[in-house]
């Protein structure tokens, strides 16, 4: 059996320069991209997701351009075509480079997390939903409660999505508190080294206010413009389609263009404070302050901190 590969991880906040730092780093070392951006994998949703267009980048790029954007994805589905990812670079002897601000996403592939199987549409996911209609949510906390009283003492009977999760799980042999634990002690599956790019806050939102301006100039409009006419409507008004929910008032009811990029950027702003506080909480991360850094000294530096970062290595578990 082949040793798992390492892989480096560079994550932080939208704007800071992940794409950008991550390309040259795996270009001088090797490596391949895999994209760790949950909006990236969506066709079509290239100048709002600030996707890298293929004739500019310098590597392969993995975990992109996966589905269309009406097709329902989730972080069990991104994990699996992840680390399918990492151990095919690996297997060409070429270093994974994992990129991206979505944290789930960063721990799916990485870390040992499990998932229910079975999709948004799946028979067990309707059985239980209906049901939960049928008995009400004490009644369906109950049932969890004789099968899996560890995962219902984790659930408020009220949650019932929660505990419908948690019944899916117990009905395929696994356990919603094991994977809660799973979640807690960040078990690499993967040798990893985890680098943190940052920003002082009010250089990072200047950027990301620059970021959008460009992304108007670069013809955002006409490509949300374009996806409504092709039938997403429903994906581009997800809570997570920042840059894209807010235009499409502006095409369907005439609102203020201008009120609508002001809210896009106070939404991505408070995107990014999240996206930072989620990256703190985990202690693996070293951390490269970019703030006075031009994009060359900051690759320099992430270069020079990578080679000196062991990697934080695989729980050894006695299954």
């Amino acid at each position: 059996m082949n040793p798992s590969p390492t892989v480096i991880a560079i994550v932080g906040p939208t704007a800071v320069g992940k794409t950008g730092i991550g390309e040259t780093v795996a270009h001088a070392l090797g490596g391949e991209i895999v994209s760790a951006d949950s909006m990236q994998v969506y066709r079509g949703m290239d100048i709002g997701t600030a996707k890298p267009p293929e004739a500019v980048r310098s590597v392969p790029y993995h975990c992109v351009d996966i589905v269309d954007p009406g097709t329902p994805y989730s972080a069990a589905l991104y994990q699996r075509d992840a680390r399918a990812a990492i151990d095919a670079i690996a297997a060409r002897s070429r270093i994974p480079v994992l990129v991206g601000g979505t944290g789930l996403y960063v721990r799916a592939a990485l870390d040992d997390m499990r998932f229910p199987s079975g999709e948004n549409d799946a028979p067990s996911r309707r059985h239980y939903e209906a049901l939960a209609g049928d008995i009400g949510p004490l009644a369906l906390h109950e049932l969890l409660l004789e099968r899996d009283p560890a995962s219902a003492a984790l659930i408020h009977p009220n949650n019932v999505r929660r505990v419908i999760r948690a019944l899916e799980m117990a009905d395929e042999g696994t356990c919603y508190a094991e994977q809660a634990a799973g979640f807690a002690q960040r078990n690499t599956v993967y040798p990893t080294v985890f680098l943190g790019l940052t920003m002082e806050r009010t250089a990072l939102y200047a950027r990301i206010e620059a970021r959008i301006d460009a992304m108007m100039v670069n013809g955002l409009f006409a490509e949300v413009r374009n996806l409504l006419a092709e039938g997403y409507r429903d994906a581009l008004t997800a809570a997570q389609a920042i840059g894209y929910k807010e235009l499409v008032p502006v095409l369907e009811e005439g609102a203020d263009q201008a009120e609508a990029i002001r809210a896009i950027k106070q939404a991505t702003r408070r995107y990014a404070k999240r996206q930072l506080t989620w990256f703190h909480a985990d202690p693996r991360v070293r951390w490269l302050d970019v703030t006075v850094l031009s994009s060359k000294e900051a690759t320099a530096q992430t270069l020079e901190l990578l080679e000196s970062s062991e990697p934080v290595l695989p729980t050894v578990t006695d299954e």
